[in-house]
């Protein structure tokens, strides 16, 4: 991987970000292990600028600029959080892939007149046994791969920074930061904010008027959450934990941690009861877990909890969890279970569409008093702004 402080051309074979695309910015993975200069610093940051005028650039941290010639057609995806973003932006037929599908949470789409997107069709990239494989990227032969590349040599720990030049080169150029969590040593490049990176992604499939359209709604949600909000001393605090079936053990997330998974709990104005400790967030460096013991010298106002396994629905989560917790020993004495405070901790990979939903789920689960009307945003109204041409 180059390391110079120089900028250069990395042109691909395809007519379209292929051939007469480019990445320009230097190394496609700074912030690499070995302490390799971040490249891309130092040119303007805009989330799009026109070049002529049948191209346009688009610029995002670690990957540099990337140059099209025309709307991506295809599009490789890995973080849900992105395809959200795509499907939001009427781009959802574009998606040629995922990570594993099982992270991909859809049911608010149900509630989306015309929205939606066939699983069934996405191509899953990581495979237990396998990891990720090239011939997968080759096979695809996307326009763009929708992803920060760390997910592939730090996250899924697959690739070396060799492989993500040599399908770069050969296929398609990768855009993409990893957002959904602020707790990786080696994101040690900028990030951004949901709607900072949402900007990105409207950019790239040229849907300025639409990204704009969901702002609104998204910013006018805020709002109202807001200006109903009880006073700050009067808001509840939280831990967000990960639980396996019947848990014994916990894996924290910090609330405090930023990522685009949990604006909306900072919106709702949830703190974190971790805070005073020195627990870690969950990362690729930490995965440390922790005791009911833990969490009772803690003691926090609510429970989120995040799971997979047998409770899958809401109602194996109140069987495979929430009665263990209860039924516990020592579980039985937090303040959380006694005041009926455990919630579902949403998904791990949140986007625009999830948030609006998340916003309005949990601030009628902590302010039921404040927010007993439902729905606070017009689903039909956003349905319109998705799927209008």
């Amino acid at each position: 991987m180059a390391q110079d402080a120089t900028t250069y051309e990395m042109p691909t074979r395809r007519d379209f970000v292929k051939g007469g695309g480019t990445i320009v910015g230097g190394a496609l993975l700074a912030g690499c292990a070995d302490g390799g200069a971040d490249l891309t610093r130092t040119a303007t940051e805009s989330a799009a600028s026109a070049t002529s005028d049948e191209t346009y650039t688009v610029r995002m941290e670690p990957t540099g600029t990337v140059t099209f010639d025309r709307v991506p057609e295809t599009i490789a995806g890995c973080d849900p959080t992105y395809i959200d973003m795509l499907v939001a932006l009427g781009h959802g037929d574009t998606v040629e892939s995922i990570r594993t599908r099982r992270q991909y949470l859809t049911t608010h789409y149900d509630e989306l007149d015309g929205v939606s997107i066939d699983l069934s069709s996405l191509t899953q990239l990581a495979s237990k046994k396998s990891g990720v494989s090239k011939e997968v990227f080759y096979e695809m032969d996307a326009d763009l791969h929708l992803m920060d590349p760390h997910w592939l040599t730090r996250i899924l720990d697959s690739w070396s920074d060799a492989d993500v030049e040599e399908i770069s080169k050969g296929v398609a150029p990768f855009l993409g930061n990893v957002i959904f969590r602020r707790t990786d040593p080696w994101h040690d490049y900028r990030y951004y904010t949901l709607y900072e990176a949402f900007e990105k992604v409207a950019a790239v499939v040229q849907e300025r008027e639409r990204f704009e359209a969901i702002r609104s709604i998204h910013e006018e949600t805020v709002e109202a959450i807001e200006a109903g909000l009880p006073a700050a001393d009067q808001r509840p605090d939280a831990l967000l934990l990960y639980a396996p079936d019947e848990p014994e053990e916990f894996y924290p997330y910090r609330l405090s941690g930023k990522g685009a998974n949990k604006e909306h709990f900072r919106t709702l104005g949830i703190t974190d009861a971790f805070a005073d400790t020195d627990v870690s967030g969950f990362s690729t460096s930490d995965s440390g877990s922790i005791d009911y013991e833990t969490l009772l010298e803690i003691d926090p106002d609510s429970l989120l909890l995040r799971y997979r396994g047998k409770a899958r629905t809401r109602e194996a989560f109140e069987e495979s969890i929430v009665s263990h917790v209860r039924e516990h020993e020592v579980g039985s004495q937090l303040s959380a279970v006694k005041n009926d405070q455990i919630f579902r901790g949403g998904p791990i990979f949140c986007g625009p569409l999830h948030n609006l939903f998340m916003l309005e789920r949990y601030a009628g689960l902590y302010y039921p008093d404040r927010f007993a009307d439902g729905q606070i945003f017009d689903r039909d109204r956003l349905a319109n702004v998705i799927t209008e041409r």
